[in-house]
């Protein structure tokens, strides 16, 4: 593969005299964004490190969210000394993390041990090559607000409805997600697709880690599930445009096809959210 992505001089490696250290430099909340990854995938065996562009997946997925203005650290939490090795001489952030993790929320939470201080934790799914930074930063500013938890990200839906891996969000006139499913006839009404990022209050992730996994989580392979199952409110964000997350050998060849010509992995300020 080609060189390195360049990254933000704050993201590279962690050491024992960083550990705990996370030097405010935006929000209100000291922020921390963790992009689990690991090889082990169902439907693209060794996704992390697929090949695009010249470069690992999880490079791309690390150089994105790394663009996003006023966080204070990004790192990639794994089980993977491969992935571990790829990262850190990309100049990046990577965490070892166990093996046996339920989801890739339950990793984040191991890996924000090590950022003691961090009070916002954003879960970027190590899938999102071409993440717009500024979703990261629209999840952190409803995160200073003090109702909100928990809040994620859902744009129009394109495409066809009966495709597994595009996962549909029915939201409410409040802006709450109302349920989350794969086939689109679990709810009437309209559907809007959700994108694989999460915003938590530190507390808020400690509660979701500690729940039980629900029969519907398992059955659907949708962690976020667990917290609409224990009555607890997830706030959306709208974004005008879904990215495309990597998910199968098929999705892996069309962003192949998205990024030739593309000189580099960023978005411009005039994107919007709402």
């Amino acid at each position: 593969m080609g060189g390195t992505l360049p990254l933000p001089p704050r993201h590279r490696p962690l050491d024992e005299t960083r550990r705990g250290a996370v030097v405010r430099s935006g929000f209100e909340m000291q922020t921390l964004v963790v992009i689990p990854a690991r090889l082990g995938s169902t439907r693209l065996p060794r996704k992390p490190l697929a090949e695009l562009g010249g470069h690992p997946l999880i490079l791309h997925v690390l150089r994105q969210a790394s663009l996003a203005r006023g966080v204070d650290q990004v790192c990639v939490a794994t089980d993977s000394e491969e992935i571990v090795s790829v990262v850190e001489e990309a100049g990046g952030c990577a965490i070892m993390t166990r093996s046996d993790h339920a989801s890739g929320t339950d990793r984040v939470w191991e890996a924000a041990g090590h950022f003691p201080d961090a009070e916002a934790v954003v879960n970027v799914q190590g899938d999102e090559p071409f993440l717009n930074p500024l979703w990261i930063e629209a999840l952190c500013a409803r995160l200073s607000e003090p109702t909100v938890e928990l809040v994620t990200a859902s744009a129009p839906w394109l495409g066809d409805p009966s495709d597994p891996s595009g996962v549909k969000v029915w939201v409410d006139e409040r802006g709450r997600a109302v349920d989350f499913a794969r086939d689109p006839a679990r709810w009437p009404g309209t559907y809007r697709r959700h994108q694989g990022l999460y915003g938590f209050r530190r507390d808020a992730l400690g509660l979701f880690v500690s729940l039980p996994q629900s029969p519907r989580e398992i059955a659907e392979r949708l962690e976020q599930l667990r917290w609409i199952e224990a009555r607890r409110p997830i706030h959306m964000v709208e974004v005008d445009e879904a990215s495309i997350s990597v998910d199968t050998p098929a999705d892996l060849e069309r962003a192949r096809e998205a990024v030739i010509g593309r000189p580099a992995l960023c978005y411009g300020a005039d994107e919007s959210v709402s």
